[in-house]
Parts: structure tokens; sequence; C-alpha cells
């Protein structure tokens, strides 16, 4: 009903699919994966068992340096990954509810 079609998705470990729309992957659905340790909310002692269903959104973003230097300087606690296959690059913070915030930037 919303045009997403089913696209190409990186070897990331663990099962799931990317839908894309217009050639975007904008919604990427999980396939169960072993559970975390819990989600600690950075700069608190909270900690959370699980989202429920809603995991992590994702963003396609730019100018990674200074998103890190700015995440940095507001003492964020984040990762980062690059994307297998691709090269891409992703920053992986929380917000705070413990909701994944994903930050997704083109291959150098």
């Amino acid at each position: 009903m919303l045009g997403l079609k089913n696209g190409d998705r990186p070897p990331l470990g663990f099962p799931g699919y990317w839908l894309y729309s217009g050639g975007v992957p904008t919604v990427h659905l999980l396939g169960k994966r072993m559970p975390r340790e819990g989600i600690v909310v950075r700069g608190t002692k909270k900690k959370f068992k699980d989202t429920g269903r809603f995991d992590h959104i994702a963003f396609a973003a730019s100018d990674i340096g200074g998103v890190r230097r700015k995440l940095k300087a507001r003492k964020v606690k984040f990762r980062e990954q690059v994307i297998p296959r691709t090269g891409g690059q992703q920053i992986f913070l929380y917000d705070p509810d413990g909701v994944g915030v994903e930050l997704n930037f083109p291959p150098p």
C-alpha cells in the first residue's frame, strides 16, 4: 500500500529486511536477535529492559566529522560502525527513552 520495495541489505550478522522508498532504504525490519544486556540511557542510571517493538529510527546524514564533534562536545555516548560491503559509516546513540538513533553517512 505504501509502495515500499524490499531491497539490498548489507550482511549485518542478524536477520532483517530493508524496505526502500524511491530508491532510499527507509524502513529497517529486524528479525530475532540475541537480547541485549539492557539499555542504559546516557548520563543516568536508568535502565530499560527493551523498547518494545520500536527498536530504533534511522536517518540519512552528512558531515560525520561535524556530528562526531557535536556529540563529543555535548558528552553524548555513541558508537560507530562501517557498513559491510558498502563502506558507508554509521553513528549509533540512544534517546532518553532508550530508543536507538542510527545516523547513516555515505561512503567516504
